[in-house]
């Protein structure tokens, strides 16, 4: 991929990831639908509690849609997809090892609705701040009923429990991959060594020069004046002021074809928005009235998919330079300088060292979306990437302690005899990691609402 924006790194305080099976699932007070929220209250059926989901999920959307942020909501829906399409990715990976997985929920706190298919009961929360798969035996300090023991995730093999632990992040790199293949096949990505006439735009007082010169939306400008241009703006940019009122030579490809065109700029300082002559002032400023940019080009299917290869790797060797920079003293206090100070925050986001929250990730994916569809996928694949790399990080909640843990255990495993790690060892450092999670939702999450993330779309 020849441009994208800034790479997004938010936060992957989602909840995700599978959920011990004997720790609660969200508020205590939980009772699913069709059991009774108390006693002498009569059960909400599925289908009544689908019909009000329903019901609540149409008055969001005209809400949205009425205030103008359809493209808003559709970042929200997307984010929401990427999120159970991880836990999916724990779900499938789990029935496939033959574990016992009793929920799969999107959001936290009281149920809404949810059915139960089999052993697993389906469903939506009332907080839709991430998503959860509860498998039991997650580790050593759940309780589980003997007789379920055989099925729980600590009592299966090796490769078993590294699919479950691996499979959630897994599923955000295919996600990425098809995000980039479909941006390389079908939207294609900006050229940016080539100039495009992407518009005509008027100029105060006078007819177009640029299409009184015969330029045409869609033609590449190959040189001005016998300069090459190749994807400088300023270049052309520069000639065109110089000729202010002058003829100069534009050469540009339409189709195939390179056709060479006089192009006579009019002095912008002779006209202001009436249309009326004044006098000069100044050195001339040219101007041929067009908009310009990076024309955009597609890829083959072959193609696209080796590219998408490649470009999935460098996301990723990014992410991973992202994620090691966020546990560095110095980015830890560069957190908290950039709260206090804008020109930090600034800094901090032009030399692509600002780490965004979860509210910032959905303001720059807002961005894009009105920008196009090419721009939000770049943003969704920085997005997706970044999150599969942070949640293999080695250390409990994440992914990758489940991981590091898996394979402790396996190394530790003797003739037959399965080792069992002593999860409680290692609570001082979860609750050290939790610590630090929070230190790190808190102060991003305050940079980006004190100084919100510059438009990087123009």
């Amino acid at each position: 991929m020849s441009r994208r924006p800034p790479l997004v790194e938010p936060v992957a305080g989602t909840g995700s990831g599978p959920r011990p099976g004997g720790s609660p699932s969200g508020a205590g007070s939980d009772t699913a639908p069709g059991r009774g929220a108390a006693r002498g209250t009569a059960p909400d059926s599925p289908r009544r509690s689908l019909v009000q989901l329903i019901v609540v999920t149409v008055l969001v959307v005209a809400l949205f849609v009425t205030f103008g942020a359809g493209d808003l909501l559709v970042v929200i829906a997307c984010l929401i997809v990427m999120v159970m399409v991880h836990e999916l990715g724990h779900l499938l990976a789990a029935k496939h090892g033959g574990m016992k997985v009793t929920e799969y929920f999107l959001g936290f706190g009281p149920r809404i609705w949810s059915i139960r298919r089999g052993e697993t009961e389906y469903g939506i929360k009332a907080i839709p701040a991430g998503g959860y798969v509860k498998i039991p035996g997650m580790t050593n300090l759940d309780e589980v009923d003997p007789a379920e023991e055989e099925r729980t995730y600590r009592e299966q093999p090796f490769h078993a429990r590294l699919l479950v632990a691996v499979a959630g992040s897994a599923m955000h790199f295919i996600m990425a991959f098809l995000m980039i293949w479909s941006l390389l096949l079908f939207v294609g990505v900006a050229q940016t060594g080539q100039l495009e006439i992407q518009g005509l735009v008027p100029v105060a007082g006078v007819a177009n020069p640029a299409a009184a010169g015969g330029i045409r939306p869609g033609d590449i400008v190959v040189s001005v004046d016998g300069r090459p241009v190749g994807g400088s703006v300023a270049t052309l940019a520069t000639a065109i002021q110089h000729h202010a009122d002058r003829p100069v030579s534009v050469v540009v490809e339409r189709h195939g074809v390179r056709r060479r065109l006089t192009v006579t700029p009019v002095n912008e300082r002779l006209h202001h928005e009436a249309g009326v002559v004044t006098p000069a002032k100044g050195v001339p400023d040219g101007v041929i009235g067009v908009d310009l940019g990076n024309p955009t080009a597609t890829d083959g299917v072959l193609n696209s998919v080796s590219s998408s290869v490649t470009d999935l790797g460098r996301f990723t060797w990014a992410s991973i330079v992202g994620v090691g920079r966020l546990f560095s003293p110095t980015a830890m206090l560069s957190r908290f300088h950039q709260v206090a100070s804008a020109r930090a925050a600034t800094q901090a986001e032009a030399n692509g060292t600002r780490v965004s929250s979860i509210v910032g990730a959905v303001q720059v994916a807002d961005q894009a979306a009105h920008a196009g569809i090419g721009d939000l996928l770049a943003v969704l694949i920085s997005i997706n990437v970044f999150i599969g790399v942070f949640n293999l990080f080695p250390m409990l909640p994440l992914d990758g302690g489940h991981v590091l843990i898996a394979v402790y255990e396996r190394v530790r495993s003797r003739r037959g005899r399965s080792y069992h790690a002593d999860v409680a060892k290692l609570m001082p450092f979860t609750w050290l990691m939790l610590a630090f999670l929070g230190l790190l939702f808190v102060t991003t999450l305050a940079v980006d609402l004190v100084h919100p993330i510059a438009n990087p779309f123009g």
